[in-house]
């Protein structure tokens, strides 16, 4: 079994800046890719970006457009991941939530509780 915990989020105004982590604990050395997700109210869940053990990142097509410039990246030694958002816009206003993928699989296998970031006008 995989945990991981979100840290990071908060209430910032639009235009500012948050780096979300997440720490992973437990059977770390089957994870493969890592992910950041999130979900607005009353809309669906949704891939913000994802990064491999290799670092080879993905940025969800859907968000590259009108989203806020974000950046993941990650810390194998760590078990870390981080989002870098960045110019955020009250749209982004979010729980977003951390999650990690075991080795040779689809789906994502874990995810952490999730973290409230909202922004404001």
């Amino acid at each position: 079994q995989v945990q991981l915990v979100e840290s990071g989020g908060g209430l910032v105004q639009a235009g500012g800046s948050l780096r979300l982590s997440c720490v992973a604990s437990g059977s770390t050395v089957s994870i493969d890719a890592m992910g950041w997700y999130r979900q607005a109210p009353g809309k669906q869940r949704e891939l913000v970006a994802s990064i491999t053990s290799g670092g080879s990142t993905n940025y969800a097509d859907s968000a590259k457009g009108r989203f806020t410039i974000s950046t993941i990246s990650r810390d194998n030694a760590k078990s870390s991941v981080y989002l870098r958002l960045n110019s955020l816009k009250p749209e982004d206003t979010a729980v977003y939530y951390c999650a990690a993928k075991r080795i040779m699989r689809v789906g994502y296998d874990y995810w952490g509780q999730g973290i409230q970031v909202t922004v404001s006008s």
